[in-house]
């Protein structure tokens, strides 16, 4: 649902671009980083995702917060869509290409506690909130004793429940992305940094993805970073291999370094109390498909290895 239309778009015989985005604080800081490099004006769009109260891991998949978006698109009431690319389905839909990846932003978890305590230094029992199946493995893999809560809401929201006077609502700590805190200027209110390389995060996060009607990519080609594409495209090849969802406790990680993609991926049991592993890398020169191909490595060991059943994953035969 269309929440705020563009006016008439013809002044002065320029056509400005419509850019649609999600209505959250949190989407439009992100849309207005594209908007002000294209010149284009932001088209408010309400999503399901938006709407619905349940725990993410219940809506669905990642769908629901780009199915709206992506229909508006379709319908040409808008030029392009800006997405969390990590909430976007990795199955392509037809009459839509990604047109676009800008440089992405810190793809790290950032713990924030109450009294600005790391992860090993919160008290035994303590009460850690998120919504995400990944990082409640995560937590419970480093602390078995935590409690962890499922938590929803914007980040202001989360971050209020450190300090609520309902004790059945005050949380210890919250796990966020790094990145959302950032664009929205509350970065200080992290505690830990969690390192990539023990604590993977979820494909492509802290990336955005612009999305056009396919054959219009050049209206915003300009904003893509080929490295930053690269390897947010490997880690979701290896969530779309392993028929993975938002509701899958996966982790991954892709860099470069010497000119090599690095890519490792992560599978995590619901409790965590187990977990596998694959890392690869290759010259991007030396592949046609160079995520892709990465991607199909690590998805490959990680099904050998057992991780469609250690995790309940549909890549499970």
């Amino acid at each position: 649902m269309l929440r705020g239309r563009a006016g008439d778009r013809r002044g002065a015989g320029v056509v400005t671009l419509r850019l649609g985005t999600r209505g959250s604080a949190l989407a439009l800081a992100q849309a207005r980083t594209v908007a002000t490099r294209l010149g284009a004006e932001l088209v408010t769009i309400e999503s399901e995702g938006d709407r619905i109260s349940e725990p993410l891991s219940q809506l669905g998949g990642a769908g629901v917060f780009a199915a709206a978006l992506r229909e508006a698109l379709l319908a040409g009431e808008v030029d392009a869509v800006v997405h969390s690319y990590k909430d976007l389905p990795t199955a392509p839909l037809p009459g839509l290409t990604v047109a676009a990846v800008p440089k992405r932003a810190d793809a790290r978890d950032v713990l924030c506690a109450a009294d600005g305590r790391d992860l090993d230094a919160l008290p035994a029992g303590a009460r850690v909130g998120t919504g995400s199946p990944r990082r409640r493995a995560q937590l419970l893999r480093r602390r078995a004793d935590l409690e962890v809560v499922d938590i929803r809401g914007n980040i202001d929201t989360r971050l209020g429940r450190l300090t609520a006077d309902d004790p059945e609502r005050r949380l210890d700590a919250i796990v966020l992305a790094a990145a959302g805190l950032d664009r929205l200027g509350r970065i200080d209110a992290a505690s830990e940094w969690m390192s990539l390389t023990s604590w993977p995060t979820a494909p492509a996060q802290g990336a955005l993805a612009v999305e056009t009607r396919t054959g219009q990519e050049k209206t915003v080609a300009k904003l893509d970073h080929k490295p930053s594409r690269l390897a947010a495209e490997a880690e979701r090849g290896v969530l779309a291999k392993l028929e993975a969802g938002c509701a899958a406790p996966l982790g991954a990680s892709a860099l470069f370094e010497d000119g090599l993609l690095f890519l490792s991926a992560r599978v995590y049991s619901l409790d965590g109390a187990e977990q596998l592993t694959a890392s690869h890398a290759l010259y991007p020169e030396d592949a046609k498909d160079p995520a892709g191909e990465l991607a199909a490595r690590v998805a490959e060991e990680l099904l050998a290895a057992g991780a469609a059943e250690l995790a309940g994953l549909g890549g499970a035969s």
